[in-house]
C-alpha cells in the first residue's frame, strides 16, 4: 500500500469514526428522551422526541453516503486533503444541523447552514468520484 493511499484511507477512517460517534450521541439523545417521556416506540407525538428522532435520522441519511464516498475517494487515489475536506465539512454540517434541530424550533440558521455544508461536502465528493472514475 502506498503512503498516499494510506494517508487518504486514514483521513476517511478519521471522519467516518467521528461521524459514527456523532450518530451514537444522537442515538443516546433519542433513547434518553424515550425513557424520560415513557415512549417505547417512535416519538409518541412529543415535540422534543420528534426533533431528536429527526436529528438522528437525518444524520444517518447523509452520513452513510458521505462515509462511503470518502472510502471510495481514498481507494480511487484522491488526495488526502480532499478526503479531509469532504469529511470535515460533512462532520461540521451534521453537528450544526443536529444542534439546529435539537435546540431551536421551526426553521433555524443551524438547520440551513448544516444542510448547506452537508450538500457542499456531498457535491464535492460526487464530483471527485466522477472525476477519478473517468480519468
Amino acid at each position: 500500500m502506498t503512503p498516499h493511499l494510506m494517508l487518504a484511507l486514514q483521513a476517511a477512517g478519521l471522519w467516518s469514526g467521528l461521524l459514527i460517534l456523532l450518530l451514537l450521541v444522537l442515538s443516546g439523545v433519542v433513547s434518553s428522551g424515550r425513557r424520560r417521556h415513557l415512549v417505547s416506540f417512535g416519538d409518541g407525538g412529543n415535540p422534543e422526541l420528534q426533533s431528536a428522532t429527526r436529528a438522528f435520522g437525518n444524520c444517518v441519511e447523509y452520513a452513510a453516503p458521505g462515509m462511503a464516498a470518502m472510502g471510495l475517494l481514498a481507494v480511487l487515489g484522491a488526495e488526502p486533503w480532499m478526503v479531509h475536506a469532504v469529511g470535515g465539512t460533512l462532520f461540521a454540517g451534521r453537528i450544526i444541523h443536529a444542534l439546529g434541530l435539537l435546540f431551536q424550533t421551526g426553521p433555524s440558521l443551524g438547520r440551513v447552514l448544516g444542510m448547506g455544508l452537508t450538500w457542499i461536502s456531498l457535491l464535492a465528493a460526487a464530483v471527485g468520484l466522477i472525476a477519478y472514475a473517468i480519468v
